[in-house]
C-alpha cells in the first residue's frame, strides 16, 4: 500500500515543478547596474552664447541719436556747404514767425503727456517714476547741450551770439517727445507720432526763424534723444505701478503771469 502513495506523490511533484519551468523562463534577468560614467565630470560646461553687441540695449539706445550727433558735427560749417544750401532754401519758402511759438511749443510733448495721463492711459511707469525720468533726462540734456555750445563757439546764422551748435530748443523738444514714446509706445505708437511731429516742427521753426543752421537741429535732436534714453537706462523703478505709500498724484498745468507757461505737480499723501 506504501508504494503506490509513494509513486503517487512523486508524479505530483515531478507534474508541479514541470509547470513553474516555463513561468521561470518568462521572469526577466535582473541586469548589473553599469558603471557611473565618471569622465563628464572634467568636460568644461558649455556656456550660454553670449548676445551680439550690436542687439544689446546700449548699443540700440545710442546708435540713432549718435548718428544724428555725428551727422551735425561733420556739416557744422557755418555758411557753407549744406547748411548754406539749406538756408538759402528755407529763406526762399518760409517767412519767420513769432519765436515765442516756438519757445512754448517745446514743452508741447509733455503737455502731451498729461492729457493722456489724464484721460486715463496706463503709463509705462508710474508717475512719480515717470517725473524722476523727466528731471534726469533735462539734467543730462542741459548738461551735455549747453558745454557742447560752449565748447564749439558756433555762430548762429543770425549772428546773435556764438552759441549755435546744438540747437537746445530742438534737444528739448525731442527729449520730451522721447519719453512720451517710451512711456504709451505699448499702447499705442501714435502718441509717440504726434510727439515727435511737435519735436520736429520745433526744429523747423529753429531754422525759418534763423536761429540755427540745419546742422544745429540735427545735432539738437540726438542730444535729446540720447538724453531720455541714458534717463531710461540708468533708472531703476523704487516703487512700483501702484504705490500706496506715495498716495495720489496729479498734473495740472499753469501759467504764471508774466512768466509763461509751466507744469504744476499735486500729491495726495495716503491716509
Amino acid at each position: 500500500m506504501l508504494k503506490p502513495f509513494v509513486l503517487r506523490l512523486a508524479l505530483a511533484l515531478s507534474l508541479s515543478s514541470a509547470a513553474a519551468l516555463p513561468a521561470l523562463a518568462q521572469a526577466p534577468l535582473a541586469t548589473p547596474a553599469a558603471p557611473a560614467d565618471t569622465t563628464k565630470k572634467y568636460v568644461t560646461p558649455v556656456s550660454a552664447p553670449a548676445k551680439v553687441w550690436y542687439k544689446g540695449k546700449l548699443f540700440r539706445a545710442v546708435a540713432i541719436p549718435a548718428a544724428l550727433i555725428t551727422y551735425g558735427a561733420i556739416t557744422a560749417q557755418g555758411d557753407a556747404g549744406i547748411n548754406h544750401d539749406v538756408r538759402t532754401f528755407v529763406r526762399k519758402q518760409f517767412r519767420p514767425v513769432s519765436t515765442g511759438f516756438d519757445n512754448t511749443l517745446i514743452i508741447a510733448p509733455y503737455f502731451e503727456l498729461i492729457g493722456v495721463a489724464i484721460a486715463g492711459v496706463e503709463s509705462r511707469n508710474d508717475r512719480i517714476n515717470t517725473l524722476l525720468i523727466i528731471a534726469k533726462g533735462e539734467a543730462i540734456m542741459l548738461a551735455s547741450t549747453f558745454a557742447v555750445k560752449y565748447l564749439a563757439h558756433e555762430t548762429r546764422p543770425n549772428r546773435s551770439d556764438d552759441l549755435s551748435f546744438p540747437s537746445g530748443h530742438t534737444a528739448q523738444a525731442f527729449l520730451a517727445a522721447s519719453i512720451v514714446h517710451t512711456e504709451f509706445r505699448d499702447k499705442s505708437q501714435w502718441y509717440g507720432i504726434g510727439a515727435y511731429t511737435i519735436a520736429t516742427s520745433v526744429a523747423a521753426l529753429r531754422m525759418i526763424n534763423d536761429k540755427h543752421w540745419q546742422s544745429d537741429v540735427v545735432a539738437g535732436a540726438g542730444f535729446g534723444i540720447l538724453s531720455a534714453h541714458l534717463a531710461y537706462l540708468t533708472h531703476r523703478n523704487r516703487w512700483g505701478r501702484h504705490s500706496r505709500i506715495l498716495g495720489e498724484t496729479s498734473f495740472a498745468p499753469t501759467y504764471v503771469p508774466g512768466g509763461g507757461l509751466g507744469m504744476g505737480l499735486v500729491w495726495r499723501p495716503s491716509r
